[in-house]
Parts: C-alpha cells; structure tokens; sequence
C-alpha cells in the first residue's frame, strides 16, 4: 500500500497539473481570439460591433478588404 501511494500521488499531482495548463492555454487562446476579432471590429470602420456576423461573414469581409487593399 505504501508503495502505491509513493508511485500514485506525484502522478495525480502531474495530472492535476496539466488539466490546469491545458485549461489556462486554452482559456487564454480563446480570450485572444476575441479580442483579436473586436479589434478587427473596430478597424473596420463601420460604427461598432457587430455580434450576430458569422464566422464565414466575417472571413469574407477580411477576403475582401484584403483584396481591395492590393495595388
């Protein structure tokens, strides 16, 4: 019984700790996106956010721009 509790404890604790990162890295990539797509928002010029734009809508509208800008 000692023996597994030698061996069973530091594995929790390398479980526990990467369910943590992975939760932190995910939540931190997520905020990222949104902020980067609030940004792209706002430099659109078209007066604020809209929410209800899907993400196909959004990639067209960036395809566009990025087309219009090209000498």
């Amino acid at each position: 019984m000692e023996n597994l509790q030698q061996i069973g404890l530091p594995v929790i604790g390398i479980v526990a700790a990467a369910a943590v990162t992975f939760y932190v890295v995910s939540f931190s990539e997520l905020r990222e996106k949104s902020l980067n797509r609030d940004w792209d928002e706002d430099e659109s010029g078209n007066g604020g956010f809209k929410s209800t734009l899907s993400s196909r809508g959004r990639r067209a509208r960036r395809k566009s721009q990025k087309q219009s800008n090209k000498p």
